[in-house]
């Protein structure tokens, strides 16, 4: 049985990288994918990525918090992206406003417009901003190739997207306790386009809520999903690892 962490910022966690792969390794984690958050992350990802071949790939993006910095960001991410595996963490977060929406607005389908350009899968950040976020993708043509990252929407919103072709990746909220939103979303989730994550340092599942996560957890959030889809565990390993392997190309 084995998995994919389709979501780590190893590059801002506090663990050692190497010492989280292992423990990855021995809980099953295959491969993991880093992205950036600016384009100093992308690039710490890269090395990451060089430094352990196989194991961790990156993606290059710049998130909506740091938006206001993409015109002097936007020609060193093109430039990192072009041997990335996505484009991302991009979208809109309408909760924090950390740059102003408008800029979040024209960061985002600039970027979209890259993923495009350069053919690789975008993975799309949104908080309370679900439908911006919705028609922003609905008028790029959406498609499996959006990734939905720590989705937290609703049914409602689920299904909505869903009828865009997009992916959904789950992390660990649907472990928690309070996660019984997630947990019927995830319910409505195609299983063929659904993907698991950490979101490492960040949402770490129960009983460590208050730890620093890691990949290796991503075997807790596969096993929750499995609970609300009603199969084995093993069979969404492999549900999801085909999701991953096949949207960052990795066959």
């Amino acid at each position: 049985m084995t998995w994919v962490d389709s979501h780590c910022h190893l590059h801002l966690a506090g663990a050692d990288p190497a010492e989280s792969l292992d423990r990855a390794a021995e809980a099953g984690v295959e491969w993991v994918v880093c992205p950036g958050t600016d384009a100093d992350g992308t690039e710490s990802a890269a090395r990451l990525a060089g430094q352990h071949p196989g194991r961790v790939f990156y993606a290059a993006g710049l998130h909506p918090h740091d938006a206001s910095r993409w015109p002097e960001e936007r020609d060193r991410i093109a430039e990192l992206a072009v041997d990335a595996v996505a484009i991302g963490e991009i979208g809109l977060d309408f909760y924090r406003n950390l740059s102003p929406r408008e800029e979040q607005i024209a960061a985002f389908t600039d970027q979209l417009a890259l993923a495009a350009d350069l053919g690789k899968p975008m993975i799309v950040h949104c908080r309370d901003a679900f439908t911006d976020v919705h028609d922003i993708i609905e008028a790029a043509g959406g498609g499996p190739e959006v990734i939905l990252h720590c989705w937290t929407g609703g049914p409602k919103w689920t299904r909505r997207f869903r009828d865009l072709g997009v992916t959904f990746s789950f992390a660990g909220p649907i472990t928690f306790e309070g996660g019984d939103t997630v947990r019927r979303a995830a319910a409505e989730a195609p299983s063929d386009r659904t993907m698991v994550e950490t979101d490492t340092p960040f949402l770490t599942p129960p009983p460590n809520r208050r730890a620093e996560n890691q990949p290796a957890n991503v075997a807790k959030v596969g096993e929750a999903l499995a609970g609300v889809w009603g199969l084995p565990v093993d069979e969404v390993a492999a549900l999801t690892t085909a999701t991953a392997t096949r949207l960052f190309r990795r066959v």
